[in-house]
């Protein structure tokens, strides 16, 4: 499954749009990790717990999202979006959304075929090529 957070995805043409898909996770914080981040308030630096939270948080959205373009049938979702909102004292929503797609891959075009010899650098032609061999 390609997901993306841009509208088209290179060397792919969306051949049919199958709808928005989402996945979400209501998170709470937990005693000890409070307790940890208020003592790291007070000397700074990363909240390495809540990072894991948060990050753990969006692979589980994520994964959501995928789900529910696999049951629609698409092989894509183009142009993902995450949000979060608090949901109650302590507790966090993260949402990741996007649009579910079919998408074909696109053939590269051929390289064009060699062109005629053409003029060299200062105006003179390319020289013409030997004769055939004489035939006894």
């Amino acid at each position: 499954m390609i997901v993306v957070n841009t509208e088209t995805i290179p060397g792919h043409e969306i051949v049919e749009v199958k709808g928005l898909v989402q996945g979400n996770t209501i998170r709470a914080k937990h005693l000890g990790r409070d307790i940890t981040a208020s003592l790291k308030n007070l000397v700074g630096g990363e909240l390495k717990q809540y990072t894991e939270l948060l990050t753990e948080s969006r692979r589980q959205a994520v994964e959501r999202m995928i789900e529910q373009a696999r049951q629609l049938g698409a092989n894509a979702v183009v142009n993902v979006r995450f949000t979060t909102s608090s949901i109650a004292a302590g507790a966090a929503e993260l949402y990741a959304y996007g649009t579910a797609v079919s998408t074909r891959q696109v053939q590269a075009p051929s390289d064009p075929p060699p062109s005629a010899p053409g003029p060299l650098p200062g105006g003179g032609s390319s020289p013409a090529p030997p004769p055939p061999p004489a035939v006894s």
